[in-house]
């Protein structure tokens, strides 16, 4: 269902929107509907994987008995790997945007839970008892690898296909400029991702990543917190999700809690 515009309670504020290329439209559009001014500085890049063997292993995953997709990215890539998902394909998303992508791409009635994340997830009933159960993962390489983990020790008859890598973004004058000289001081940034935060932290020059850590930090879980919180964020607000509706409440004060 289409979301309703978010109150313009930005009042003209910067937000650095930290998500990938081909990822941040949503976020950008509900700045932009809530007043603020969105500045894109990408923490990774997302690139396809497209070969026969990807795509014999993605066909064969849908058919296990439980398929979940780890993020609405890996909805995208395995949606254009295969454009006809099955309607009845027994979905489970991390996360309300990734079942939301999951309904667009025609799949009829995904399970995600009410918390945002991969324990979440795992505390799903869905989950519980897999011992012998064939269980696909679709995603990428990498991440926090805890529901890979936890659903191998419940006894799943794991399988992984990976349809996407994230890789280190491409940064330039573009997204450092702006950092360094159209950063006001009520600015924030808004962070969804622990592997976003590391690139930012590599391929940022250090005056750029400093003047960004000065400014406020939203972040989408209190896992998250900390993670910024030791890359040197000092001003710190905990959204309800990492949904672009929730990151950009908490962007405007509404709802959350500060630290």
């Amino acid at each position: 269902m289409p979301q309703p515009p978010a109150p313009h309670d930005l009042h003209g504020r910067v937000v650095v929107i930290t998500r990938p290329v081909g990822a941040a439209a949503a976020v950008m559009r509900r700045v932009r509907a809530a007043g603020g001014c969105p500045l894109h500085v990408p923490g990774m890049a997302l690139r396809a994987i497209d070969d026969a063997e990807t795509r014999v292993a993605l066909a064969a995953a849908l058919r296990a008995e439980r398929v979940v997709f780890t993020s609405p990215a890996s909805v995208r890539f395995a949606h254009a790997l295969q454009p006809l998902l099955p309607a009845d394909c027994p979905a489970i998303g991390v996360g309300q945007g990734t079942a939301r992508a999951l309904e667009r791409a025609g799949v009829r009635a995904p399970v995600a839970p009410s918390r945002q994340d991969s324990e979440g997830v795992l505390a799903l009933p869905a989950l519980q008892a897999l011992r012998g159960t064939p269980v696909a993962l679709i995603g990428a390489e990498g991440g926090r690898g805890l529901l890979r983990e936890a659903l191998a020790a419940r006894g799943a008859e794991l399988r992984e296909v990976h349809v996407y890598r994230r890789v280190p973004p491409r940064l330039d004058r573009r997204h450092v400029d702006p950092l360094l000289h159209a950063l006001p001081a009520d600015a924030c940034v808004l962070l969804s991702s622990a592997e976003a935060i590391a690139h930012l932290r590599r391929q940022l020059p250090d005056e750029a990543w400093r003047a960004l850590c000065g400014i406020t930090a939203v972040v989408s879980s209190a896992r998250l917190r900390e993670v910024a919180r030791a890359a040197g964020w000092t001003r710190l607000v905990l959204a309800r999700s990492a949904l672009p509706a929730d990151l950009v409440e908490a962007a405007s004060g509404a709802g959350v809690t500060q630290s």
